[in-house]
């Protein structure tokens, strides 16, 4: 768990019947790093967390003046709500 969330823009694409459809999020969101992949990372966002994130495939997050962008491998809800999300860089 971390306390070091930051103001964050997250544009995060779905898959859907009629196609790929992107949604975007005002938030506040950690990073960290995966400890057995250093190339992976971690984005945790703070609850209340978008109902459908957890189906999000790929996520493009904004913050600290840095833009992250990369494949969805894992999800982890947390007992505080929040949604942990394992991401490989593109």
């Amino acid at each position: 768990m971390t306390d070091t969330y930051h103001p964050a823009r997250l544009d995060y694409g779905l898959t859907t019947f009629f196609g790929q459809i992107t949604k975007t999020v005002n938030c506040q969101v950690a990073l960290e790093t995966v400890a057995d992949d250093p190339y992976r990372f971690t984005l945790c966002v703070q609850a209340p967390v978008p109902e459908d994130l957890h189906q999000a495939k790929v996520v493009v997050v904004k913050v600290e003046g840095r833009t992250l962008q990369g494949t969805v491998r894992h999800f982890e809800r947390q007992e505080d709500d929040s949604l942990k999300m394992e991401v490989e860089p593109d």
